[in-house]
């Protein structure tokens, strides 16, 4: 994780109190000259930090607990894992499909900010769309924590009036007879996408396809290729 979202983490979790505690760093090589300074958000961070920690507002223990869940144990990774279980499980698809909560549940995910999910799924004559237009409703246990494009402004209107452009924007060009369905996340209600399997994968194994599926396919601002892609920034 670079240190901008890492900062973003210990500021947006000790000032809501949950918890904090600088990382333990790894110890850094002394040059022989000069010893780089700290970026001026990593000092005002350390600096909200141990004023938080001064007045016992925020323990540190349970702020290195959070961003290792953030790092290691939620993220694209474990949608990737959904999206590939149902690809090669009719009846695990089935089950995602009907009663997403229980479906993830098998798989060990859920909880905070992935409560009442509902999946749906892509096919040659429907591509569904993921925005929050009120704000940043976002599946977090199967996707991390959501990229800045999808919380501004820009995303959150069009994909609603111009769900096409948008996706034009993405690089994705849509044939005029597949419909694009369009769906607005919740505090109480969020959703994830299942895409199509690519073809020229059939002879993959469960890991082998989780490989290929990126975030943006979950979201719904992509497609997948036989061949593993990154994802948008």
């Amino acid at each position: 994780m670079d240190e901008t979202r890492r900062a973003f983490l210990r500021v947006a979790m000790a000032a809501a109190g949950t918890a904090a505690a600088p990382v333990a760093s790894e110890a850094q090589p002394q040059r022989a000259e000069h010893q780089a300074l700290p970026s001026d958000i990593t000092l005002r961070v350390k600096s909200l930090e141990s004023l938080l920690v001064e007045k016992g507002l925020v323990d540190r223990k349970a702020l290195d607990a959070l961003i290792d869940t953030y790092e290691h144990k939620i993220g694209p990774r474990n949608g990737a894992r959904v999206v590939a279980r149902a690809w090669v499980d009719a009846a695990y698809k089935r089950r995602l499909l009907t009663d997403a909560d229980a479906a993830l549940a098998e798989l060990g995910y859920g909880g905070m900010q992935g409560e009442h999910m509902v999946a749906v799924e892509n096919s040659s004559s429907v591509h569904n769309l993921v925005v929050c237009t009120l704000c940043s409703c976002y599946p977090w246990p199967v996707l991390g924590l959501p990229p800045v494009w999808y919380k501004s402004a820009p995303y959150r209107s069009r994909s609603v009036i111009d769900p096409r452009g948008v996706l034009r924007g993405f690089g994705l060009e849509l044939p005029q007879e597949v419909e694009v369905r369009v769906w607005d996340s919740t505090a109480e209600l969020r959703y994830m996408v299942v895409p199509q399997r690519p073809l020229g994968a059939e002879t993959l194994s469960e890991e082998q396809l989780a490989a290929l599926v990126t975030r943006d396919s979950i979201i719904g601002v992509g497609v997948i290729s036989a061949t593993p892609a990154g994802t948008r920034p």
